[in-house]
């Protein structure tokens, strides 16, 4: 298979969908694959180490996107780039569809079969490729979140960890998945207080063990969630419902009620957002104030350290990528359930629910669509 790999072109994006190490296995497999020039340069990888990968290096994107038959990226096409694609290409890359219609609407008219990182699935439930850049993000947020709260920044002027003889900041935590456990570490790491938020005993036992007295674990419930909130001089929104419209748990009257100078950083922003003032930023312009509360919604922070992120993400993604050129998207597709998760448009038919219903559109079961396009 020819696989592509264009340069990212999303505001400060610097990943690159495959390292040199996994140019060099898709090779050894027997695959061509064709990276744009300077795609690697934000990982410190420049074309020569590509090409002694065994990659050929295009000189702009058209090319790339004219004659891979799968692309490998990292962050959702651009208007621009989904004008290349085509219905006989295999587009892999995280994809975030619930919240973004103009970009359904372009992979829905390619015909092109759209496989999305965040939706794959693992046997226990979870979604190995988000999660290692859920951990990124969980990371980046305390650092954002703890510059914010400088007065420079449109912060109360606070110490996310304070010093003897003056009391820390407060960082709330709203969900206790893999960015809010990364969140916690950080800022416990940090010496903030530190009160996590879930609707998951479960989840709220595991964070109690492994935190102990040092986090307080809190039931979610409207009340609680508002007393919180209004409590906080740091608030972490790590909310993920898988392919959907992340839910807007704080709302703009709790916003307004809260702390002046206090700071939100919304990690859910790629899936709309959970707090109802949130709108993406990015790295070049990351924050804005809303009733003077700081609001840091970066709509890619794992692309401002493009160096872990990328090979942390591919890693993950390898063995997948590895598989799709492998045995075809079809045959690796329906062998493996856990892929299939990952397929949310193909041949002009949405094919995962919970983007279906986000929008209003007809799902097809992925097995059906599968069938039509490649039966």
């Amino acid at each position: 298979m020819h696989v592509g790999v264009p340069q990212e072109v999303k505001v400060a994006e610097r990943r690159v969908g495959l390292t040199p190490t996994g140019v060099r296995e898709l090779v050894a497999h027997g695959h061509q694959v064709t990276i744009e020039t300077g795609a690697g340069i934000g990982i410190g990888a420049p074309d020569a180490t590509y090409v002694e990968a065994g990659a050929a290096i295009a000189p702009n994107a058209s090319d790339v996107w004219s004659d891979a038959e799968m692309i490998v990226k990292v962050k959702e096409p651009q208007a621009g780039e989904r004008a290349m694609l085509s219905a006989d290409q295999t587009l892999f890359t995280y994809l975030h569809l619930a919240p973004d219609v103009p970009q359904t609407e372009d992979l829905i008219k390619s015909g092109a079969t759209c496989i999305a990182y965040e939706t794959v699935t693992d046997a226990h439930g979870g979604l190995p490729l988000l999660a290692p850049m859920s951990q990124v993000a969980g990371r980046m947020s305390v650092q954002a979140g703890a510059a914010a709260l400088e007065a420079p920044n449109g912060g109360a002027g606070l110490l996310l960890g304070g010093v003897p003889g003056v009391p820390s900041a407060h960082t709330v935590v709203i969900g206790g998945g893999v960015v809010g456990e990364n969140a916690i570490e950080m800022a416990i790491g940090l010496g903030s207080q530190v009160t996590v938020l879930d609707r998951n005993l479960e989840v709220l036992e595991r964070l109690a063990r492994r935190f102990g007295a040092e986090l307080e674990t809190v039931y979610s419930t409207t009340g609680a969630l508002e007393e919180a909130v209004l409590a906080a001089d740091l608030v972490i929104g790590a909310v993920l419902v898988k392919g959907a419209t992340a839910p807007k748990l704080v709302t703009a009257e709790m916003v307004k009620a809260m702390k002046s100078g206090s700071v939100l950083v919304d990690v859910a922003i790629d899936q709309g957002g959970c707090f109802e003032t949130s709108r993406a930023t990015t790295h070049a312009e990351p924050t804005y104030i809303v009733d003077d509360v700081v609001h840091y919604c970066v709509a890619n922070m794992p692309g401002g350290v493009p160096r872990t992120s990328t090979y942390a993400l591919n890693n993950a993604t390898l063995p997948f990528t590895l598989a799709l050129a492998d045995r075809g998207p079809e045959d690796a597709l329906l062998s493996n359930p856990h892929l299939l998760g990952g397929l949310n448009v193909c041949g002009g038919m949405i094919t995962e629910s919970h983007v279906a219903q986000a929008q209003g559109l007809e799902y097809i079961e992925p097995e059906k669509a599968l069938d039509i396009v490649y039966g």
